[in-house]
């Protein structure tokens, strides 16, 4: 109720949701919500979800969720027309924050992978890039990870339903190792790792199940690229494997992008320490 009167769909803020470039996993994410997003449905009017309905409202809208990677002609003037009718914007996962796994084609030359997957590549309309949706138009909110997390997506959509700043956190995964009683991969076992240069909010998965971080989450605000480019080394990997461990999920984010590839990466590999010595079995 609001006042002495029931709340209707006109008093609800408008709420769609967007495919760009993607595997749909973000959006995935938000419809396993299932209890709380019964909650959040209450609380909006959807009006552009087609994963999860095909009724389609011609906007404008309160909040546009955008998933997905900019990969065509046809993208760029889409994103333009979401951002025009959409009062706040916020892009959902790897993809649409950082351009996804499919930003590596940035790094080769894309006429030679439609040359050999495609029969008839005259038929595919793409760009030699895959670009953030930050690239194109101004966003609001950005939510890491491949895929999100749904305790910050309903952290997210909750303050932003408040009208307060959403509460979510600007460290990296180690700080998480710490908070979690982790053992350092790195430190006790020579474990390469991404964790001093990644985004938290996957609440260190990886390292809780002794893998090390992948950087599925972005790099975090403030990173040291150059001291981990040197501590992989340090571990054994060489110059190609030190690149291709930071060109994952975030190509197209830096440092990802360009990553200090130290003089005579994996000459000098770590000592691992044996079974028992600084790491929990």
């Amino acid at each position: 109720m609001t006042g002495n009167r029931a709340v209707t769909d006109v008093d609800r803020p408008s709420l769609a949701v967007w495919k760009f470039a993607s595997c749909d996993g973000c959006q995935l994410t938000l419809l396993d919500c299932e209890d709380e997003l019964l909650a959040v449905a209450d609380r909006v009017r959807i009006e552009h979800f087609l994963e999860a309905s095909s009724a389609v409202g011609p906007g404008p809208y309160d909040l546009s969720l955008v998933e997905g990677s900019i990969t065509t002609e046809d993208d760029i003037r889409r994103i333009h027309d979401i951002r025009r009718r959409s009062r706040l914007l916020v892009t959902l996962g790897a993809c649409a924050t950082a351009g996804g796994i499919q930003a590596l084609r940035t790094f080769a030359d894309v006429d030679d992978f439609l040359s050999v997957v495609y029969a008839e590549p005259s038929f595919v309309d793409t760009l030699a890039t895959s670009t953030p949706i930050a690239d194109h138009v101004d966003v609001d909110l950005e939510l890491r990870g491949c895929p999100i997390d749904k305790g910050q997506l309903l952290e997210a959509l909750t303050a932003l339903l408040a009208g307060r700043a959403p509460n979510l956190p600007d460290h990296s995964v180690c700080v998480e190792c710490k908070r979690s009683g982790t053992v350092c991969l790195a430190v006790a076992a020579g474990t390469p790792c991404l964790g001093p240069v990644t985004q938290a909010g996957c609440g260190a998965l990886c390292p809780r199940f002794d893998r090390g971080c992948y950087g599925c989450f972005g790099p975090a605000e403030t990173v040291n690229g150059p001291a981990l480019a040197e501590m992989l080394d340090r571990h054994g990997l060489s110059a190609d494997e030190i690149e291709r461990r930071f060109r994952t999920f975030n190509a197209w984010a830096e440092p990802f992008r360009d990553p200090p590839v130290p003089t005579g990466a994996g000459e000098t590999p770590v000592e691992v320490p044996a079974p028992g010595r600084g790491r929990r079995e």
